[in-house]
Order: structure tokens, then sequence, then C-alpha cells
């Protein structure tokens, strides 16, 4: 069973693991240096030395590229005391005019928590493959109507992801905190709970769209949300109807996965950034979608729920689809379906 403490300082260290990404993702030497104590380590390989270097060498190369994609999942923290080790997958994914890159590799930290905040005090990269390609990226004008916009990302102030996450932030300062007498640790224990609830909300949404399952997605909105998607822009209940009939009449298959979340309580209110990969078949062409939901998260009458959702995206690749059902495939016969017939329903009874 893992005990109090460490469930507190594996949300925080995972919070860390996520702010690190977001800041070389955007360009931000602040919050990239964020992560680290001011006395950290690195070893990239190419740098070896102190973590402040490291940044100011990310941070301006990353100023004038194209969109980039750090996702960190299968974080593996083990606690001991005041000091932490993980081990975390990352694919990055790095863009060039006429390139696409994956990077797949593993951080390899070690952590310290010191008056009362939990930093990376060293960090080793460790690459394990890539995959090259020619660019197949697309981004076209926004429209003159917004019933389908979606706003892409960028470096700095230029991202819309960074407004959208500063536009929650001012609006859920004036929230209450849980108790009036409530201590350092119960609101640590209180942000840490938060962040497992609102990490099963975002489950719950990439397993609505990919099973069609409406009654799920509405589930998770609150009454007066809003969603903007690009397919559907509008509120939770209209999102949830509109999306599940889009995806089950114009798709083969739809795989939504989420990782690097990133969440800050506030008391009853929240804000959060994850990103997300999606991965669609549509009338015989594949097209892998890169970007980041942009979240404010309420909680009422004791429940998380979203009450704003934002699809930013950052990058797409696309070519014809090369989806096999027989050969190599053909034996793997328990397979994933729009509706109450896929596994999962049988799975969770």
């Amino acid at each position: 069973m893992i005990a109090r403490e460490e469930f507190i300082a594996r949300h925080a260290i995972a919070n860390v693991l996520a702010l690190h990404s977001r800041g070389v993702d955007r360009a931000d030497a602040h919050l990239l240096g964020a992560a680290y104590h001011p006395d950290a380590t690195v070893d990239y390989g190419f740098f070896a030395g102190p973590a402040t270097t490291l940044v100011g060498i990310l941070a301006d190369a990353q100023k004038g590229s194209l969109p980039t994609a750090h996702r960190t999942s299968n974080c593996w923290i083990r606690v001991n005391g005041n000091a932490a080790t993980s081990e975390s997958y990352v694919i990055a994914y790095v863009e060039e005019a006429d390139l696409q890159r994956w990077v797949y590799g593993r951080y390899l930290d070690r952590h310290e928590c010191r008056d009362g905040e939990w930093r990376i005090a060293h960090r080793a990269y460790v690459m394990d493959g890539n995959s090259n390609r020619p660019s197949t990226a697309a981004r076209t004008d926004p429209p003159v109507a917004f019933d389908h916009y979606v706003p892409e990302g960028g470096k700095g102030a230029a991202d819309a992801g960074r407004a959208l996450l500063a536009f929650h932030a001012a609006a859920a300062k004036g929230t209450p905190p849980m108790t009036a007498v409530a201590t350092d640790r119960e609101a640590a224990l209180d942000a840490a709970l938060s962040r497992a609830e609102i990490h099963d909300l975002c489950m719950a949404y990439a397993r609505g769209v990919d099973r069609a399952d409406e009654s799920l997605l509405a589930s998770i909105f609150t009454e007066d949300s809003t969603v903007i998607s690009g397919v559907v822009n509008g509120s939770g209940k209209d999102f949830a109807r509109d999306i599940c009939a889009f995806v089950s009449a114009n798709l083969e298959m739809c795989f939504h996965s989420v990782a690097n979340e990133w969440i800050d309580v506030r008391g009853d209110e929240a804000v959060g950034e994850h990103y997300a990969l999606a991965q669609m078949v549509q009338a015989g062409t594949e097209v892998l979608t890169g970007g980041r939901y942009i979240d404010r998260y309420v909680r009422r009458d004791g429940k998380w729920l979203i009450l704003s959702r934002t699809f930013v995206a950052d990058w797409n690749h696309s070519h014809p689809s090369t989806m096999q059902r027989d050969g190599f495939y053909e034996a793997l016969s328990v397979r994933g379906c729009f509706g109450r017939e896929d596994p999962i329903y049988a799975h969770w009874g």
C-alpha cells in the first residue's frame, strides 16, 4: 500500500515531469528552469553540466523552431523520504521544413524535496530510437466562421495554450480553499487526490470519444461547460452528442492517448494541460494528430468535472491507410469497436 506522504510526493513529481516538457515546448526558460533545483545537473550526451546552462541552450534553440512536443509517460517513481528516483519514457516530436522526426527515449531522474518543494536534482537522457519521415504536416488559415475553429500551438507568447491557461488561472484565483483550517499537508493531500480524480476525467474523455459513448462523455462535463475541439465546438452536452455521431458515421477507428498531465489545483477549481495523440482512419486516410487539451475544472458537490476544454493543435501527419486486419494481425481476433460491443464494457462489468 502506498503511504500518504509517498502518494503526495508522487503526484508532485509527476507535475514536475510534465512541467519540464511544457517548458521545452513553449521555449520558456522560466517554466523549464522551475523543474530543476538551482544546483541541479544534467547529462544529455551533447551536454553534461549545470542544468541552468542546459535550460538556456534548450530555450534558445526552441524559440525559432516549428512546434515541438515532448510527450512524457510511463512515469515510474520511487520515493525514499525527501529523495526520489524516477524513469520516464518520452516521445519527442521535432519538425523541420520537409521532415518530421519522432525520437524515442527515457529520462532517468533524481529528485529532492527542499523546503516542501519537489524538483529535479539530476537528469540523464537516454535515446532508444527514432523515426524520420518526409513531412505531411498541414497548417491552414483559420476559417471565417468559428464553428470548427481550433487554435494552433506556438512558442512563447504566441502559443494559444499559454493564453488559455492564463485566462483559466485568473478565473480560478478567487476560489476559496478547501477548508479554512486545512494544514499544508492536508491541502497537499487534497491536491494529489484531486489530480487523481481529474486524471480519471481525462481517461473517460478518451474512452468516450473512441467508443462513441455519449452518456460517458456527457457525465464528465458541467451543465455550463464549453468544448472547442475543431470537429465540434459547443457545450459539453452538444459535444458529447455530436462527436459520437461524427465518429460513428465517419471513422473506421479512433484512438486517443493522453500523457504529460500537468494539473494545478486551487481549492475547488483547477487548470490543466495534457498532451494528446489522436490516430484516426477516415475514408482510406490515416491521420495522426498531436496537440494539447487546455482545461479548467471545478469541484461541485464534492465531484470534479470539466468546465472548459480546448484542443490546441501542434502537429499532424497523414498518409494513405495501411491498417490491416488479416495476415500478421489475423490472430489478434479481439478487436475494438464503437459502442457497447467493445470489450471494455464487459471488462468493467
